[in-house]
């Protein structure tokens, strides 16, 4: 949907996209600080359905839509007048030209965020709940809801931007108006959907409207190392590509190209993550502890035979792949460093598939403090540290850094395996 969106707005100036890109960051970070509520809600709503406790299930989910919205009311009013002042960041005097035409970039970025905090209750909620919903196994129901979202977006981007068919021309807030009225659209399917009672989760009213103190502070226990996990690992990406940038244009163009690709992988690793969070989940709540262990292992193995052939794919259609993003006659295909670089990047494949797997395993099972401080000081030491040395020290160059991410990934699944065979996470209580 933002890809779309992009491609869109990038056609009204570069300064605009910047802009409105900017305020994508600002919204996925926090989303990034929603997974509080998210992962302790999934692992508490599963343990629940695995005790065919489906009341208990139902409780969770109220309680985490009902303290998402409260939270969400915060965050709107943040974005909205918070985004004159974040937006100072940005300078684009050097940009800036005596035309008409010229659109603003911090304007561009404040009106798209203004008008996306007035659908922050909404959009905020939503979220909660089609994660909670694909959390606890419906993954058919998520896909439709997000899939009748995406849709709807595409159509109408176009007709709010440019005033197509007699509607006015919106441009940037024409965009943000259709990402909220298709996030509308996808929040009243999601309501439908848990008012079933059929439905695997149905929302009870009396659920979301009384606050339940010791339920809510239960989702902050358990969701609160997720967040931590997830912050330190993005800052530590940021400070990563830091690194990239100072080592030339090139090799910050060519990690883009690698990250867009590994983004697009990592999605199939986190389909088999959710899997395996959900069946340990659920299985522990059935007291089902060697099944639990089985599927675990199961699932494992499954996601090591997928990222093989992925690997393989890669290495056979290397060329095709990066002919989508460079350019044939550009002479970085023809370096052998890069050719190297592409096959360390396809090897690194293979561990972060497991790792995303195995601390899928880890999380269904509630041991979710040991994933952040394994995480936490891998980057510090790894993804900072021996990058900072690989970069600044030996001259190690993209290829060191891409390496290094191997290595990183590598140590994290070996230690969340071990972790994972010696059952200690068949005595967590939650």
């Amino acid at each position: 949907m933002w890809l779309v969106e992009a491609v869109f707005i990038g056609r009204l100036s570069a300064a605009a996209l910047g802009g409105v890109g900017f305020a994508l960051q600002i919204i996925l970070l926090t989303i990034t600080l929603l997974l509080t509520f998210v992962m302790g809600a999934i692992i508490l709503i599963n343990r629940h359905l695995g005790s065919n406790d489906r009341w208990g299930a139902n409780h969770i989910l109220g309680q985490t839509m009902m303290s998402g919205f409260i939270f969400s009311i915060l965050i709107g009013l943040i974005w909205y007048f918070g985004s004159p002042t974040l937006f100072r960041i940005i300078r684009e005097q050097e940009l800036m030209n005596t035309g008409a035409s010229y659109i603003s970039g911090i304007n561009s970025g404040i009106q798209y965020l203004k008008i996306i905090s007035l659908f922050a209750p909404i959009i905020i909620t939503n979220f909660l709940a089609v994660s909670m919903i694909r959390g606890a196994g419906d993954t058919h129901l998520s896909m439709i809801i997000n899939i009748t979202m995406n849709i709807t977006n595409i159509f109408l981007t176009p007709l709010f931007i440019y005033g197509l068919f007699g509607i006015p021309r919106l441009e940037v807030r024409g965009a943000a108006i259709a990402v909220g009225i298709s996030h509308t659209l996808g929040f009243l399917i999601t309501l439908i959907s848990l008012r079933r009672p059929t439905s695997t989760l149905f929302l009870s009213i009396h659920e979301l409207t009384t606050p339940n103190w010791m339920s809510i502070k239960r989702l902050f226990k358990l969701g609160i190392p997720t967040t931590v996990e997830q912050l330190v690992w993005s800052i530590g990406q940021v400070i990563v590509t830091g690194y990239v940038a100072w080592i030339g244009i090139t090799a910050l163009a060519v990690h883009q190209i690698l990250l867009r690709i590994q983004g697009v992988l990592s999605m199939c690793y986190m389909g088999f993550g959710f899997t395996a969070m959900t069946h340990m989940g659920k299985n522990i709540g059935a007291n089902e502890h060697l099944t639990a262990e089985s599927m675990g292992k199961m699932t494992h193995r499954i996601a090591f035979l997928f990222v093989l052939c992925i690997l393989v794919l890669m290495i056979v259609f290397s060329a095709p792949l990066l002919h989508l993003f460079i350019r044939r006659e550009d002479a970085i295909i023809a370096d052998f460093r890069f050719r190297a670089l592409f096959i360390i990047f396809s090897l690194v494949q293979v561990p972060k598939a497991m790792n995303t797997v195995i601390a899928g395993s880890l999380r269904g099972a509630g041991d979710i403090q040991w994933i952040m401080w394994v995480n936490t000081f891998a980057v510090l030491i790894l993804e900072i540290g021996f990058n900072w040395i690989g970069t600044f020290v030996f001259q190690w160059a993209l290829l060191g850094i891409w390496s290094v991410q191997g290595l990183d990934e590598l140590v994290k699944s070996m230690i969340n395996y071990l972790r994972f065979r010696r059952g200690k996470w068949k005595l967590i209580r939650i």
